[in-house]
């Protein structure tokens, strides 16, 4: 049985919200699961995993996704132990107006 932990969908429409799990590959992404090992919330950004059991899945042959792995790495990268992390959501800079071209609409005239 090859083992992954993965992502699960669970928000609703236009509020994405996500479980890590740890699932058998045959399985759906929304289907069923071996066990829930965290949250990460995208809207916030927050993270929430429980690195303990994450590591244990790691030792016994589970291979995480690309955004689970990245997920790992930044936990690994930034976290105190004992503390659950939050991460911090991007600052995004409001668009400057911009004047908008005035186009005048010229006639033939024949």
């Amino acid at each position: 049985m090859s083992v992954r932990i993965r992502l699960k969908r669970v928000g609703g429409k236009n509020e994405p919200r996500f479980r890590l799990v740890v699932a058998d590959i045959r399985h759906q992404r929304d289907g069923k699961f071996i066990e829930e090992v965290g949250s990460y919330n995208p809207v916030k950004g927050e993270r929430n995993l429980e690195m303990d059991r994450i590591e244990y899945w790691l030792s016994k042959g589970a291979k995480p996704s690309e955004t689970v792995q990245s997920m790992i790495n930044y936990i690994r990268k930034h976290a105190v132990k004992g503390e659950p992390v939050v991460a911090e959501p991007k600052a995004v800079e409001p668009k400057a107006a911009e004047p908008k071209a005035k186009t005048e609409k010229t006639k033939k005239k024949s």
